[in-house]
């Protein structure tokens, strides 16, 4: 037995711990007994700082064994070792990797994290860190010297190889041969100087990699390993990797591969495991037999632990005894549940000190924790004191690196999710700017965090500067799929920024010199693309008509030219200024013809649009064939636009695809579908921080809710939608909002605040100068608004409804030109013109039912019961 204490740089202890050796149960194939060296464990498994027994995976131990063997033999063996959270995948390799089994063998260990599925060969770096054994504080001269003198040590031959691996630790190479290598070339020589290593390191001695959470890696490190597992052949290495059911992969036909499919413990183990953490007393067995059942290792834990420190058990680990009867022991239903509940039970200072570790990550170094809780040496301290005896957090590492770790995924993931939306966001922006103070002199290792931050903070400059360096960082890779993951968020966010009318007057500016430069050059192909993009800036401001110019222009030079790409481009931007000029048979007309001639590999393709078209002509094809109703067809497209978008997982598309719904239920009157698409988009967009669709969004959803009679949740919406409108309109960028503006006027009207629903109807009409399909149903609404029972003026609701149907008629509005008939039939009925009320409300019900619009049908037959 001894002690150690690590001291901070003010002398005062930071770290104590203590070290005993204990006896552990390894399996079969062992002649003497082995023991564990306490205090150097992972604290996360296990309570009160010591580590819970280990049980039940006595054959799992020993199929790993023989896998060792069969590698140590010179036969690569790779076991995947697969299972839901909490069945104990991490102790289990944990248990094997510290075992005598691997006395002689080389252990390299390495893991994905959430936000690392974009960041190429995330794993991999923290290998070959581990390896060379880097720290946080080396700077770039102390990693050069370790890199070379470790490959170098090993074989002179991977002199040549240096360069992948400094570039895969962001240092400056000056290699020609190596510079000269297009980026194809340095992903191929990258996976060949990874796979030598490792094959030739297990000739130096064997060697176990242990890959864990699988589930989240990255593209570059997934296919490294498959690269790897194809040539295991003779090599004296086990992989040994660990990943959630979900994770999909290839593996199935490899002769190494080995699954081990990890299930919840049976009866007899949780039982022993329970005996472990409770004791023997026989009062206890009612409440043993009542957790057995649910065998996760970590639910067992978790429960045990909130019944101490809920005080219905009491005593000491192993010899608890019940404080209360057990009919009212309420035991929750998820592991979930138990964690938020104990993390609410927290002293308010460590419950805020656990919340912001969790917005850091799974793992951090403790400087960047203190820098970001602003907390005090010995405040921090005592708070991880705390928090570790909660088994809750964990340090690892030593002075002055140290960092922590939270016990499980779970853990941290119940933690995250129990923030506030506002909190988070402040949390991350302050996270941005103590990475910048931190790491000032390595800021190229921490590109792809500072953007993961950067997003979730609303810091939307700085993360399209921080996404486009990760774009190029991956791009420099060659890892292309990642690049452009990144590249398409930067797409997103700059989607997202509002727009001053200076920034769009210098916007104009440019591409105006842009086509200049196009016409000395005399270059076309640079022309259409100019005008292209050109065209959505005019749209943006309003000057449809100089919209609708340029680019019939620029989709003129793609004929010409025959450039398919160029053509699909120009007219996806086409249907939006057509959308936008009320002109919804053009748009039905460009969307169809678009979609027709794109090729069937290109459905992913982004052409430089913030959405594939394959999605993005499917939303203005929806909402332009909802205004017309002809509702079918839009909905087949609304599902397949909805089919395509989700496999992205881009913010944007999905959100995009959900966005049609906010027309086209509305309109048809299916509330349910309305609520339930809408809702779902606006919970991608708050995900991805997409602020561009979310007024809009939120008003449809508010109109929904209210048309469910649910006050309180349609007013929340309303007014956090209203003001994401009026910042945008004060930004000068709310000139397509006419739509969000009649879906709150609605939601009003149907809450009874007449006078809320008048002024936003008129916000609608001022937004919709040259919109006239938008000003039809501002008109409308005004006409409702008229006729309301509260401040019936048949005058004012007449007039308005007739200009809403002049508007309306010459576009094939259908579904409006119903409604103005049914809210004059209304109103002739009460004015007492019957013939009128006739006439008008025979209209609407017949079109209603030739356009299957069920709810509003039912609405006009009632009034025509009314004087029938």
């Amino acid at each position: 037995e001894t002690d150690e204490t690590v001291v901070s740089a003010d002398g005062a202890p930071f770290l104590e711990r203590r070290f005993e050796l204990v006896p552990i149960d390894v399996g079969t194939g062992c002649a003497d007994q082995p023991y564990r060296l306490t205090g150097q464990e992972r604290r996360g498994f296990g309570l009160w700082g010591a580590m819970t027994q280990f049980v039940g995976r006595r054959h799992e131990i020993e199929v790993l064994a023989g896998c060792l063997a069969a590698a140590g033999r010179g036969h690569g063996q790779f076991v995947a070792v697969a299972g839901e959270p909490g069945v104990g995948k991490s102790r289990l390799i944990w248990e094997f990797t510290r075992s005598p089994h691997l006395d002689g063998w080389l252990v390299l260990e390495a893991g994905a994290v959430p936000y690392g599925k974009t960041t190429p060969y995330l794993p991999a770096i923290d290998l070959l860190k581990t390896y060379c054994r880097i720290g946080e504080r080396d700077d770039q001269h102390m990693i050069r010297e370790k890199v070379s003198g470790k490959l170098l040590a090993l074989d002179r031959a991977f002199e040549v190889a240096l360069p992948a691996f400094l570039t895969l630790l962001d240092l400056p190479v000056d290699d020609r041969a190596w510079q000269a290598l297009d980026p194809a070339g340095r992903r191929r020589r990258t996976f060949d100087a990874f796979k030598r290593l490792l094959l030739r390191e297990s000739q130096v001695q064997p060697l176990a990699l242990v890959f864990e959470d699988l589930h989240w890696i990255d593209g570059e490190t997934q296919a490294l390993l498959d690269g790897l597992v194809d040539s295991l052949g003779s090599a004296r290495l086990l992989l040994l990797v660990s990943h959630r059911p979900e994770y999909q992969h290839a593996w199935g036909s490899k002769a190494s591969y080995n699954q081990m499919r990890l299930e919840a413990l049976p009866a007899e183990s949780a039982g022993e495991m329970l005996n472990a953490l409770l004791g023997e007393d026989p009062a206890l067995g009612s409440l043993k037999q009542l957790l057995v059942e649910r065998g996760n290792p970590f639910f067992l834990e978790e429960t045990v632990r909130t019944l101490v420190e809920t005080q219905v058990l009491a005593g000491e680990r192993g010899r608890y005894r019940l404080t209360q009867p057990l009919q009212s022991i309420q035991v929750p239903a998820t592991v979930q549940m138990m964690l938020a509940a104990r993390i609410d039970r927290l002293p308010p200072e460590d419950k805020r000190l656990l919340q912001v570790a969790s917005v850091i990550g799974m793992d951090g170094s403790l400087a960047l924790l203190q820098a970001v809780a602003e907390l005090p040496d010995e405040a921090l301290r005592r708070g991880l004191d705390h928090l570790q005896a909660a088994e809750l957090l964990d340090e690892t590492g030593l002075f002055p690196d140290l960092e922590y770790v939270f016990k499980h995924a779970l853990t941290h993931e119940v933690t995250y999710g129990g923030l506030l939306q506002e909190r988070r966001r402040a949390l991350h922006a302050r996270i941005v700017a103590a990475i910048e103070t931190l790491h000032r002199d390595r800021l190229a290792e921490q590109i792809e965090r500072l953007a993961h931050h950067a997003v979730r903070g609303e810091l939307k400059e700085k993360a399209v500067h921080y996404l486009r360096q990760a774009g190029n960082k991956a791009a420099a890779r060659s890892a292309l799929q990642d690049a452009r993951a990144w590249f398409e968020q930067a797409l997103g966010v700059l989607a997202a920024l509002p727009e001053s009318p200076d920034t769009l007057g210098r916007m104009l500016e440019r591409l105006h010199e842009a086509e200049a430069l196009a016409e000395r050059l005399n270059d076309d192909r640079r022309r259409g693309l100019v005008g292209a993009v050109l065209m959505t800036s005019h749209s943006q401001v309003g000057e449809l008509d100089e919209a609708l110019v340029t680019g019939t222009r620029a989709l003129e030079i793609a004929g010409r030219l025959g450039d398919l790409r160029l053509r699909i481009l120009t007219t996806s931007f086409l249907e939006l200024a057509h959308y936008y000029r009320g002109e919804y048979d053009r748009v039905v007309e460009l969307a169809t013809d678009n979609l027709a001639v794109l090729p069937a590999d290109w459905v992913y393709e982004y052409f430089g649009i913030a959405a594939p078209p394959s999605v993005w002509d499917r939303c203005w094809l929806v909402r332009s064939l909802a205004r017309l109703g002809r509702f079918a067809e839009a909905a087949e497209h609304e599902a397949e636009a909805i089919r395509l978008a989700e496999p992205t997982n881009h913010a944007f598309t999905i959100g995009i695809a959900h966005f049609a719904a906010g027309t086209l239920h509305p309109l048809k009157g299916d509330w349910v579908k309305a609520r339930s698409l809408v809702e779902h988009g606006i919970e991608v967009l708050r995900t991805g921080n997409i602020v561009l669709l979310l007024p809009d969004m939120l008003a449809s959803s508010a109109w929904a809710l209210a048309q469910f009679g649910e006050a309180s949740e349609a007013l929340n919406r309303l007014r956090e939608s209203e003001r994401l409108l009026e910042r945008e309109r004060a930004a000068g960028h709310g000139g397509h909002h006419g739509w969000a503006y009649h879906s709150l006027g609605r939601a009003d009207l149907l809450l009874g605040r007449l006078d809320e629903a008048r002024r936003l109807s008129g916000r609608a009409v001022e937004s919709s100068p040259n919109q006239p399909g938008f000003a039809a149903h501002a008109l409308h609404l005004l006409g409702d608004i008229a006729t309301h029972p509260d401040g019936f003026d048949a005058e004012s609701g007449e007039a308005h409804y007739g200009q809403a149907l002049a508007l309306a008629e010459p576009r094939r509005m259908r579904p409006l030109i119903a409604h103005c008939h049914l809210g004059l039939g209304k109103l002739s009925q009460r004015t007492g013109r019957l013939q009128d009320a006739e006439k008008h409300l025979t209209t609407a019900t017949t079109m209603y039912r030739e356009m299957d619009m069920q709810f509003w049908l039912e609405q006009a037959e009632a009034e025509m019961r009314k004087w029938a």
